[in-house]
C-alpha cells in the first residue's frame, strides 16, 4: 500500500478544485482500490495535516485557498448530519422490529 507521502506526491499536480482528480483515477494512479484510497486520504489528513479536499463533483485535490477548505468542511458536515439523521430513522425501525417479534402468532 502506498504511503501518505506518495499520495501527496500524486496529488501535487492537483492543486485547487478546478484540478481535481476522480477517486477512480487517483486510486489507479496509486495502484490501489478506492476503499484503500479513502483510508490513505484519512491517514494523510489526520496524521500529516494535509488539506486534501474532495467531493464527488470535483474529485480529490489539495486546497489552494481557505475558501476551498471551508467548502469541503461544510460538505463533510452536511454529509455527517445526513448520516446521523439516517441512523436515527434506522433506530426507530429497530424498535418496531423488536415490537413485531413479541406479537402473538
Amino acid at each position: 500500500m502506498p504511503t501518505p507521502s506518495q499520495l501527496i506526491t500524486a496529488l501535487s499536480s492537483h492543486i485547487g478544485k478546478g484540478n481535481g482528480i476522480s477517486a477512480k483515477a487517483l486510486a489507479h494512479k496509486l495502484g490501489i482500490d478506492t476503499r484503500q484510497l479513502r483510508k490513505l486520504i484519512s491517514q494523510a489528513v489526520f496524521a500529516d495535516s494535509v488539506a486534501i479536499c474532495g467531493t464527488p463533483r470535483d474529485g480529490y485535490f489539495i486546497a489552494a485557498s481557505g475558501d476551498e477548505l471551508i467548502e469541503t468542511i461544510e460538505w463533510h458536515d452536511h454529509r455527517a448530519k445526513h448520516e446521523l439523521k439516517k441512523s436515527s430513522c434506522m433506530r426507530k425501525l429497530l424498535g418496531d422490529l423488536f415490537g413485531q417479534q413479541h406479537l402473538p402468532t
